[in-house]
């Protein structure tokens, strides 16, 4: 699995990096990355829980 960072939507929370921090980090603008594309099998549960905590819905699963 991937996942894509909608820019427009994130406002650099960081839910995600206290969720994962092995899969998203804060660039310099405060906007999410992803560390790890395509995300390891062993830690899609981390990155599907990133996906439904995120505040403003910026992350989505891509197949």
């Amino acid at each position: 699995m991937r996942v894509e960072v909608d820019r427009d939507r994130c406002e650099g929370n960081a839910v995600c990096v206290g969720i994962a921090p092995d899969l998203f980090e804060l660039d310099d603008e405060d906007y999410v990355i992803v560390t790890k594309d395509p995300i390891p099998a062993d830690r899609e549960d981390a990155a599907e829980q990133s996906i439904a905590e995120c505040p403003r819905a910026a992350l989505t699963r891509k197949d």
